[in-house]
């Protein structure tokens, strides 16, 4: 363990070597975003560093902002106006570091978004679908038994806390899961092709169902906010258990 508290520069080396930063191309930067105070004493985590969790790392006294959704994606508008200028002020204004992990969170064996989601629903002998890049954006799994579509329904709504969207092909029972946290509907062919019966990811899209239906696979959307809490919260304990620091996980809440 580290001894607390630590350098702004501590911290975001030990994140980027943890989280192999440069192992994969992304639409955002990861790693520091925006440069607040130099000592790092307490970090507040959550999903999406919206003007609602600056507000509640403000009233926390935090030094740092850890998320998996930060700022300055590729495409965006680059002027600095209305909420971008004030979630900039707000930092600024406090000099509390952002720190972003994108990919680099969503693919980590361990403390991953699609890792967290696996050991959610208790599955075993994860691997990573191969035919996707980065490898570990998709996940797949085979089950010890057959299952039917509505007890892994039961059993994500009770983890997540939250009724989801179900899409039944018709197909029965399933023996092996695919998945990807987040916005990854778009790999339902790719995880049809390696043979699961189900595909869970966070959101769903209009082909989605069509691929579905044609494939003859199931479908879940679970919620693009309420699949990637988990890599965060994780990374967040693990960074507390690492270094003695105080990390608080904020759970603003997303119905999307």
């Amino acid at each position: 363990m580290l001894n607390s508290p630590l350098s702004r520069d501590q911290l975001v080396q030990l994140l980027n070597q943890k989280l192999e930063i440069t192992r994969v191309r992304d639409y955002c930067p990861n790693g520091l975003q925006v440069e607040g105070r130099q000592q790092i004493r307490k970090v507040l985590t959550g999903v999406t560093a919206s003007q609602a969790l600056l507000e509640r790392a403000v009233a926390e006294q935090v030094d740092a902002v850890l998320v998996h959704h930060g700022y300055f994606w590729k495409g965006e508008s680059s002027e600095i106006t209305g909420m971008k200028k004030r979630r900039l002020q707000t930092l600024l204004q406090h000099d509390i570091n952002l720190l972003a992990y994108h990919l680099p969170l969503d693919i980590h064996p361990e403390l991953g978004n699609n890792a967290r989601l696996g050991a959610l629903l208790g599955l075993t002998e994860i691997s990573a679908l191969a035919s996707v890049e980065p490898v570990g954006v998709v996940r797949q799994a085979s089950l010890v038994e057959p299952q039917a579509l509505t007890e892994i329904v039961a059993l994500l709504q009770q983890q997540l806390g939250r009724q989801v969207f179900v899409h039944d092909a018709g197909i029965g029972a399933v023996t092996q899961i695919a998945w990807c946290t987040g916005g990854g509907q778009g790999y339902i062919d790719q995880a049809a092709a390696a043979g699961a019966q189900l595909f869970i990811s966070g959101e769903v899209s209009e082909q989605t169902i069509h691929s579905a239906n044609e494939l003859g696979i199931h479908f879940i959307a679970a919620g693009h906010h309420a699949t990637e809490r988990y890599g965060i919260k994780a990374l967040g304990e693990w960074l507390a258990a690492e270094t003695g620091i105080e990390v608080i996980f904020a759970d603003i809440y997303n119905p999307a």
